[in-house]
């Protein structure tokens, strides 16, 4: 996967997606969430996550208390360790990692929490969502890390198009 050809799209088409998603906001079709999970599912069966892991090598997930004593567990630690060793907090006072890419990503890039994987994890790269347009600053943001993300607004906004 050329990782750097979808950034290199996302960048040249960034206002040309935002105008799209803009438009989505202003006047949202009747059936934007069917259409957004019919895109969603078309994407990912094209796109292997597995071929990129960009994400986990370059965007830290946010950890919920939920997620940190989850994974903890599941590593048979404490939650103090867990933190004291994987996490820091941020700027904006969330629960972050302390380095990139991420500790759990196998060189196959394959996760090995993932069965316990953090919720951002797990919903990234919100291309899913019902009521899409109001992540709309997090998709286009998503573009630029994730070929699957770009491809969804490529293809989303074609089949808004052809309707």
């Amino acid at each position: 996967m050329d990782l750097q050809f979808y950034k290199n799209q996302a960048s040249l088409k960034q206002k040309e997606h935002k105008k799209f998603l803009e438009s989505l906001k202003r006047k949202p079709p009747k059936n934007l969430d069917y259409l957004v999970q019919e895109t969603h599912d078309e994407v990912f069966e094209e796109i292997d996550c597995l071929q990129c892991a960009n994400c986990c090598k370059t965007t830290g997930p946010l950890f919920t208390e939920k997620d940190i004593e989850r994974i903890s567990k599941h590593l048979k630690m404490k939650i103090s360790d867990f933190e004291a060793k994987f996490l820091r907090t941020d700027e904006d006072n969330d629960k972050v990692l302390q380095h990139l890419p991420c500790w759990f990503l196998n060189e196959d890039n394959t996760c090995s929490i993932y069965e316990v994987r953090p919720k951002a994890c797990r919903e990234f790269p919100h291309t899913d969502r019902k009521k899409i347009y109001q992540i709309n600053h997090l998709t286009i943001k998503n573009t630029l890390i994730c070929p699957a993300a770009f491809e969804f607004v490529e293809k989303i906004q074609k089949n808004l198009q052809r309707k």
